[in-house]
């Protein structure tokens, strides 16, 4: 009551309740007749203050806040300190007195009785309740809001009690709230400020708190979508009734520009606002002054961009046509930094072309504005951004996809999607492949995409429309028109009119009258014209314009002079086009006979125009599959990327370009059979679901059906496959096989067509035994349970007339072994048939019937048969050795019978003077020994092994189970704690017998497999006479097969091995046919991994075939050391850079090679760093061959690898100091050329400027001084230190200084008398090829067993001519001390052989290169 005694001397409408922008503005006078609080409540009056309110309001209404106002103002001043219940029971008053106030308005304001000062009152009560309303709303919001933030970490369990009641009460009440000021706001309000405009102050106010809502974060959650639905009606009230256009826009771009998250919200409003309000042109406006934003400020404002970004583009999506015509405003900011931007007005330009300028129906201007946005957007792929390339990518997927695309745009932007497959940034790449994946799918030319189909097609219908053509000229007879006729007369007659307006000639008379009607006047001109009487005819008619005036055809325009009239006349007289012609002579006669043979001329111009566009159709596909085509060479290559996502679009779209019939899609689909092997799950599903797309979908009504078509789809692949296909395509189809996704119908079909009792081709049979193989390996059973089906039907009955069938059925078979690998430690014994099984007799008999048959697919047959004998038979070596003994009595027999004849040897058979033998049956022996001897080996080191660990943990295991309780030994496999446990004695004694079992295998094969009581020693002298005798057994197969079976012997005895690797070594090296270099390059690798310290001092000759002429050669020679080095099984200084070599190799499948070697190498530690010095010192010797050109494609190569800044600096300082160890100008221009490679750093331009003395005599050559004005000038200096700067500048000038030094001294010798020219200058390389050749690259000398005294001589007397090479003494710099105490006495060596390490660089340079091994 205080307030109100103060204010008793005033009368209530003598006072005004002005809205204040400041709360506290109502604590201060703000002048007179303004309302001010008397007294603001502490929080403890509260209650009993609303108590009074409540009274007052239920007995006078919603004007009692005039006299209690000041009770809610205490409450929104000290809210956070008020109790819940005051305060929401605060905001209940509130509402019902808005409420009850909106009720009682209408009456009010319509009541034309009502005085001022009742007007006054009620108006003042109105801005009092809704200013208290708007303040409970935005105190409570911000509660919620704070107390949010503190619900993510609170501080104690009673406030986070007290924020769950507090917010869930105002989360039920805020959409009522709402909802009553926009009936409020809906009211004819005007009334009560005089008719007048609603005060902003009061629209404000009630606006206010809506954009307070919308500035809460989660206001775009789903859950408050009333919410966000109630302010939207409320603010279109605002804009409907109180013109709040201007401050709208004003508040919502600020709010655009400060709070991301109401940009979708904004967007949906004012989509609804221009649909269901009217208010279209918000949307212009708002666009307006986005686009009046300066682009400079955009690009530094990213939060602003990203809210408008958005706003654009969601608008798009809701209104598209009245963002269609506001676009002109944006169109500038295409041109600006911000690539959100750009993106935004991109993607509005996608949505409209999807949603509103689509369509054959569209308007000529329409057409053109999409062809404009079409054009933008084709030249955006190629922005600046890679986010903006990607974006319009995406863009031009969904248009593709919504099937928008014009006909005519299509080559352009599919041709711009294949260029973007080039690009840097991965995520472009990945959008392109998408894009042409879309194309593909949506393309409206075929469903078969064969440039071959379609070139024969094109052809074939350029022909037709060619005879078309051809007839139609043929045919149409040359018919002239009037109107062609006239023009052609045009000059006479308008010379003869011309004539009427001279005076007449002497003896010339006017005789023509005009006749009685118009029809006989027109006749008579007509006539006069045909008869080229052209001025009698201009005559009459100008008398005929004078008697017939305004009548046709004699009339014409006032405006006309009478030439041009007497003119227009004659021409619609004659070309007939004036009516009541009738005359033999009129142009309608004349006409009338073509005009009915227009008439089925029609039909064949119909024709023409179809087969145009036919041709115009089979065009447009013609070149769309070129591109395609082109795309999927590009995309096969990606496949092997390191990028999951890009690998996977790649398979994506191949699959896609397979199922439309692009013939190379199929080379697509075979190449990525090798991803079946990533460690990337993503990638190997990828592979799994395409084939499972692709082969296990297959059409057909009945299940025979789709079994037949799946059968033939997996044969085709088959067809011509290499074996690394085949082993992809059987993982593949084993994963299908074991999730059961394979039919039982298809594998029914697949028996079916190897037991032939369905009808099908000899290569279909074996493709039928392949698949069966791949199947077997989900599920052995397959096999297993038809056994003996597959050793009757491929084996005996047609074991000798098909080797290539006997040989699948083997691999089959063999995967009853592959599937049963005895575990280590495991109980359960090796899968094994017994010796007498049908399977070996089968073999046996097989093997020997060919043995004495000529057959190029014995061999194959043989050994994948006795790889077989040796995995499941027991007594393997017992059945092949029988096996040997009937192929050798064959050989015996055949040896007598050829001593019994008296007949000279044949060509295709061998003599050594005492008999002769058929060529095959020897080349037949010397493979199936060789083939004998290394499976034994193998299944020494393997099975024998494996099952002598399986037996010992056996024993193991029954022995600790006397000492201990088999329950204590289940519970606790492992036991801890101080006690020593059983299964710690067990693993040293395991450890022990590991090696006893160990010594054991290698001393049976040291000692017994070749000694004189073992089948094997009878063979081998044969073997070494026939390698021994390259000219006596001559023919090239036999020279293989000899030498492969000597590589395959030298496998089981390191001692045999040494004694022979001379003799194995040469033939690789001397020998002429390609083949048994391949095949020796093979066996040496294998022996460099079986007895390294052995094949080690003879590492350089397995190297020197990386130069053989022969392109196969070098491809085997680079696959054997690209395994042995990756191994670490040989060292690497001086193989790593003959490797380097086949970088520039012409062929480009070794190139790929040395590329994938280099890849895999540089994810090894620093290697490609430490090896890099010393492939330069070998590459720019002058001796190697390397031109300077290939040096320099090489070093680009491997340079790329170098990414650690640390490490390029280490190289600046290395390749610095070696200036002053090279004497030849190619050297000083190979290094200068090295350091260009390098990105400069600061510390690099540190040490480049520290180690200046060591090449500043070098830059006399212009090639050294340019190199390093290149190396300064890719040095950036912006952003650098001031000293930086000046010791880049101090560098650039003491190079310069240098150089000009150096060409001054060069004009002064040219002067004086001439300097000598050094050894080194004269010095030239002595070869100019790569490739060596054979005879050449090895002396006899060489071949002999390297001593460590001879090589320590040979490099004390070539020391001297090695000066010219660069060695580096920092490259050994992470050598550890043990690599220089390796070097071990004879009878230091141990017995059991292990992988070598490499030597110490400085140990080499000392000339001690003795074979290494290691404990």
């Amino acid at each position: 009551m205080a307030a109100a005694t103060a204010r008793g001397a005033v009368p209530e409408a003598a006072w005004e309740f002005r809205l204040p922008l400041n709360p506290a503005d109502l604590l201060r006078d703000s002048g007179p007749g303004c309302y001010v609080v008397q007294r603001v409540l502490p929080a403890s009056e509260l209650p009993p203050a609303l108590t009074a309110f409540r009274s007052a309001f239920k007995a006078h209404g919603a004007l009692a806040v005039l006299q209690h106002f000041d009770s809610l103002y205490s409450l929104l001043h000290c809210f956070q300190a008020a109790e819940t219940a005051v305060k929401e029971d605060a905001l209940e008053l509130m509402m019902c007195v808005v409420s009850h106030h909106s009720n009682e308005l209408p009456a009010i304001v319509h009541d034309s009785g009502l005085s001022r000062v009742d007007c006054a009152a009620h108006l003042n009560a109105l801005k009092m309740n809704c200013y208290l309303l708007t303040g409970l709303v935005d105190a409570f919001e911000t509660e919620t809001c704070r107390n949010a933030l503190l619900e993510v970490n609170p501080s104690g369990k009673n406030k986070k009690n007290r924020t769950k009641t507090s917010g869930s009460f105002w989360e039920e009440e805020r959409e009522p709230v709402l909802q009553l000021l926009t009936q409020l706001l809906q009211l004819d309000l005007h009334q009560l400020w005089g008719g007048s405009a609603v005060d902003e102050e009061f629209v404000s106010l009630m606006t206010g708190s809506c954009y307070h809502i919308l500035e809460n974060p989660s206001i775009g959650l789903q859950k408050y979508r009333a919410t966000r639905e109630a302010v939207t009606h409320l603010l279109a009230a605002v804009l409907t009734h109180y013109d709040h256009m201007f401050s709208a826009i004003v508040k919502i771009t600020q709010m655009l520009q400060h709070f991301e998250h109401v940009a979708p919200v904004f967007a949906q409003a004012v989509s609804l606002w221009a649909t269901e309000y009217g208010l279209k042109s918000l949307v212009g406006e708002l666009l307006r002054e986005i686009g009046q934003k300066f682009p400079q400020d955009l690009a530094h404002d990213t939060s602003g961009v990203k809210g408008y970004a958005t706003f654009i583009t969601e608008l798009a999506e809701q209104v598209p046509a009245l963002v269609l015509a506001n676009m002109s405003v944006l169109l500038h900011l295409l041109n600006g930094e911000s690539y959100m931007m750009r993106n935004a007005i991109l993607a509005a330009m996608a949505e409209v072309l999807v949603r509103v300028l689509n369509g054959d129906q569209l308007e000529e201007a329409a057409r053109g504005t999409r062809d404009k946005f079409l054009s933008m957007l084709r030249s955006h792929i190629c922005d600046i951004h890679g986010f903006v390339r990607s974006r319009v990518l995406q863009l031009f997927t969904r248009i593709v996809q919504c099937r928008v695309l014009p006909l005519t745009q299509f080559q352009s932007v599919v041709s711009v999607a294949v260029g973007r497959l080039k690009d840097k940034s991965v995520m472009v790449v990945k959008n392109a492949i998408q894009l042409l994946a879309a194309f593909l799918s949506n393309n409206p030319f075929s469903c078969k995409l064969s440039c071959t189909d379609l070139t024969e097609a094109l052809k074939k219908e350029v022909q037709k429309l060619q005879e078309m053509r051809d007839r139609d000229r043929s045919t149409a007879a040359p018919v002239i028109t009037s109107e062609e006729e006239w023009e052609a007369m045009l000059p006479e007659v308008r010379a003869a009119t011309q004539q009427l307006f001279q005076p007449l000639q002497e003896g010339e008379e006017e005789v023509l009258e005009v006749g009685e009607t118009v029809e006989s006047t027109s006749e008579q001109i007509t006539g006069l014209l045909r008869k080229l009487n052209y001025k009698s005819a201009a005559r009459l008619t100008q008398k005929a314009l004078c008697h017939f005036q305004g009548k046709e055809p004699f009339s014409g325009p006032a405006e006309e002079s009478e030439e041009a009239t007497i003119l227009s006349v004659l021409k619609r007289l004659y070309t007939g086009s004036c009516p009541g012609e009738n005359s033999e002579d009129s142009p309608c006669g004349s006409s009338s006979p073509q005009a009915e043979e227009v008439v089925p001329d029609k039909q064949p111009q119909t024709e023409l125009a179809k087969q145009e566009m036919l041709v115009q159709y089979l065009q447009d596909a013609y070149n769309f599959s070129v591109k395609i085509t082109e795309a999927l060479s590009l995309i096969s290559k990606m496949m092997h990327e390191n990028c999951i996502s890009v690998v996977q679009e790649s398979i994506e779209f191949l699959v896609t370009a397979s199922q439309f019939g692009v013939p190379q899609a199929v080379l697509g689909v075979r190449r990525m059979l090798p991803l079946i092997w990533s460690k990337e799950p993503g990638i190997k599903e990828a592979v799994l679901d395409a084939y499972r797309r692709l082969y296990l979908s297959p059409s057909g009504k009945s299940e025979r059906a789709r079994a037949q078509s799946l059968v033939h789809s997996l044969s085709l692949i088959m067809v011509d496959a290499s074996l690394g296909t085949i082993q992809c395509l059987e993982e593949i189809i084993s994963e299908f096989v074991q999730k059961d996704e394979i039919k039982p119908a298809v594998i029914q079909l697949l028996w079916e067509r190897f037991t032939e009792k369905s009808q099908c081709s000899p290569l279909e049979q074996r493709a039928a035994v392949i698949l069966l193989g791949m199947m077997a390996r989900g599920k052995p059973e397959i096999i297993g349970s038809n056994l003996d089906v597959l050793v009757t039907v491929g084996l005996s009955e047609k074991g000798c007339e098909d080797y290539r069938l006997a040989q699948e059925v083997c691999n089959a078979i063999s995967k009853l072994a592959s599937n049963r690998k005895p575990a280590l430690e495991q109980s359960k014994a090796p899968f094994r048939l017994p010796q007498d099984h049908m399977l070996f007799a089968s073999l046996s008999e097989t093997l020997s019937k060919g043995f004495a048959q000529p057959s190029g697919h014995w061999i194959p047959f043989m050994e994948t048969a006795v790889t077989l004998i040796y995995k499941l038979a027991e007594g393997a070596g017992d059945i092949c050795a029988h096996i040997l003994q009937m192929c050798s009595q064959q050989a015996l027999e055949k040896l007598e019978e050829a001593d019994g004849q008296k007949a000279g040897v044949s060509p295709n058979r061998v003599s050594d003077g005492a008999g002769s033998l058929p060529t095959f049956m020897l080349m037949h022996l010397l493979s199936l020994v060789g083939q004998v001897a290394l499976q034994q080996v193998q299944y020494l080191e393997v099975s024998v092994s494996t099952e002598l660990r399986r037996r010992r943990c056996l024993r193991e295991e029954e022995k600790s189970k006397k000492h201990s309780d088999s329950s204590m030994k289940k519970q606790r496999p492992l036991s801890t704690g101080n006690e020593t446990t059983m299964e710690e004695e067990l693993g040293l004694v395991g450890a022990s017998a590991d090696d006893t079992e160990a010594e054991l295998i290698r001393s049976i094969c040291e000692t017994e497999l070749l000694d004189d009581k073992h089948l094997l020693s009878a063979f081998v002298p044969l073997v070494l006479k026939v390698c021994k005798n390259p000219g006596l057994y001559s023919d090239p197969a036999l020279s293989a097969a000899a030498a492969l079976s000597l590589g395959k012997v030298c496998m089981i005895s390191s001692e045999f091995c040494s004694s022979h690797l001379r003799l194995l070594l040469t033939m690789m090296e001397k020998s002429t046919l390609p083949g048994v270099r391949s095949n020796l390059i093979i066996a040496a690798g294998d022996l460099a991994i079986r007895f390294p310290n052995v094949v080690e001092p003879w590492t350089s000759h397995l190297c020197a075939r990386l130069r053989d002429p022969c392109p196969s050669v070098r491809h085997t020679a680079g696959l054997v050391m690209t395994h042995l080095i990756l191994e670490d099984m040989i060292k690497v200084k001086g193989q790593v850079s003959e490797m380097a070599t086949l970088l520039i190799d012409p062929e480009e499948a070794i190139m790929g090679l040395a590329h994938n070697f280099f890849s895999e190498l540089s994810n090894k530690d620093n290697a490609i760093y430490n090896l890099l010095p010393d492939i330069i010192s070998h590459l720019s010797d002058p001796n190697c061959g390397i031109e300077e050109e290939p040096f320099h494609t090489i070093m680009r190569h491997l340079f790329s690898y170098i990414s650690k800044d640390k490490q390029r600096e280490s190289l600046v300082e290395k390749l610095c100091q070696r200036f002053r160890t090279v004497r030849t100008d190619r050297q000083y221009r190979d290094l200068s050329y090295c350091l260009t490679l390098l990105p400069l750093s600061e510390r690099g331009l540190q040490k480049l400027h520290d180690n200046f003395d060591c090449f500043a005599d070098k830059l006399q050559d212009p090639a050294v001084y340019s190199c390093f004005q290149t190396l300064l000038a890719r040095f950036s200096r912006a952003g650098s230190k001031p000293e930086i700067k000046a010791l880049a500048e101090d560098l650039e000038q003491k190079l310069s200084a240098s150089h000009n030094r150096g060409l001054d001294s060069a004009v002064t010798c040219q002067e004086g008398s001439a300097t000598p020219v050094t050894e080194a200058t004269k010095q030239k390389p002595t070869r100019s090829s790569r490739h060596q050749p054979l005879s050449t690259a090895n002396s006899g000398e060489d071949f002999v067993t390297p001593h460590a005294f001879q090589k320590q001589k040979c490099a004390q007397k070539r020391r001297p001519c090695k000066k010219a090479v660069i060695t580096f003494s920092s490259d050994e710099e992470n050598n550890s001390e043990d690599d220089l105490l390796a070097e071990l006495r004879e009878e230091e060596t141990p017995t059991k052989t292990t992988p070598i390490t490499r030597s110490s660089a400085r140990r080499a340079r000392r000339g001690n290169h003795l074979p290494l091994s290691f404990d």
